[in-house]
């Protein structure tokens, strides 16, 4: 009997999706991730959800004692500060702007959970995301592939799974769309199945990420100047981690005509404002790529890509640039393409890659 540790938050999907591998004959044991301290959070968890917050522990406990498979909560407070929290205020302080689901999973889910489970001697590790994992016995790959439920899909932050990880997870949601899931979770009798989804940060429950930024940090950003594309100034922003890539709403200056954020530039410290057209590019450069249908590209590739996660895929042509860095040219200029967010490249319903845009 293969055995399998289920990564449960305490939401619906991961525990329906230990219960489906229950059901499959696996030998299951239910692990729960502890990552932040409650020091770590900016508000009370009152105010906002969080993924390990205790009730949410508990709720996999009971979802385990129901099924009849053990649960353990394991530490990774340490890993997920340095790796996730971390990156996440030093990529905001450099002008970027990160996505901490990406390396959450790359750092704990499915690195640092798996060398557990294999520590552990166990087989897989299985999680509730949306998405498909076959091996390809032409290729000799494991593939990465959209899910059947097209509107959970969450193959966007899973781009950086490697050969070895997709060999040792599962997804038993692949094939299922929430409706079916909840339906499950509630004929089984479920203390979670009409638990709401989370949608918030984890450790900023309430969205505001620049006052998550400096208590983390303890320190105040510094002001500096709006500029035009020209570089003429404007007036005076508030800290360049208030400010994203496309923003409109809440920049506190009246210039006659809508603005948008641009572009920001750390070491000047400088945020320039422009028009909606100003927005849109034909091309991006990603680094940190990693490759999942293909060992390697050996030549440009025709693609379908996605720079945020609720984008629909755009089509463009992949190409190696050279020392590891890669290029992506659209078909037409996408908005808002932002340094610090993930694209990712699609052949189809498979995952090609992704990677991070300088």
């Amino acid at each position: 009997m293969s055995k399998v540790m289920v990564g449960m938050s305490g939401g619906v999907d991961s525990s329906v999706a230990a219960m489906l591998l229950r059901e499959q004959g696996y030998d299951v044991m239910g692990v729960t991730m502890k990552l932040f301290s409650d020091e770590d959070i900016i508000t009370a968890q009152k105010e906002g959800k969080t993924c390990c917050a205790l009730s949410d522990v508990e709720d996999a406990r009971s979802v385990a004692y129901k099924l009849g498979f053990d649960h353990l909560v394991f530490n990774f407070k340490d890993t997920f500060r340095e790796h996730v929290m971390k990156d996440f205020a030093q990529s905001y302080l450099s002008g970027r702007t990160p996505n901490p689901c990406i390396e959450c999973n790359r750092h704990c889910k499915f690195d640092k959970l798996l060398r557990r489970a294999m520590e552990l001697e166990y087989d897989y590790i299985a999680t509730g995301h949306y998405a498909v994992n076959e091996y390809d016995s032409e290729s000799g790959r494991y593939l990465l592939k959209r899910p059947k439920d097209r509107s959970k899909d969450q193959t966007y932050v899973l781009y950086s799974l490697t050969q070895f990880q997709l060999a040792h997870t599962l997804f038993p949601l692949g094939g299922m769309d929430k409706q079916q899931v909840r339906a499950l979770a509630e004929q089984a009798g479920l203390v979670n199945s009409a638990k709401p989804d989370s949608q918030d940060i984890c450790f900023v429950p309430n969205g505001k990420y620049d006052e998550f930024i400096r208590k983390f940090t303890g320190k105040e950003p510094a002001h500096g100047n709006f500029t035009d594309t020209e570089g003429n100034v404007l007036g005076e922003h508030r800290g360049i981690i208030s400010y994203t890539i496309g923003q409109r709403k809440g920049l506190g200056i009246a210039l006659g005509r809508p603005v948008y954020v641009v572009s920001k530039d750390a070491g000047s410290n400088t945020v320039v404002l422009g028009d909606e057209s100003d927005l849109y590019t034909s091309s991006l450069t990603a680094e940190d790529v990693n490759l999942i249908s293909v060992e390697k590209l050996e030549k440009p590739m025709r693609i379908t890509a996605k720079t945020r996660y609720s984008q629909t895929e755009q089509p463009a042509v992949l190409s190696s640039a050279g020392d590891g860095i890669y290029r992506v040219e659209f078909d037409k200029p996408q908005r808002a393409v932002t340094s610090g967010q993930a694209v990712v490249f699609y052949d189809g319903d498979i995952v090609v890659g992704g990677g991070t845009i300088i």
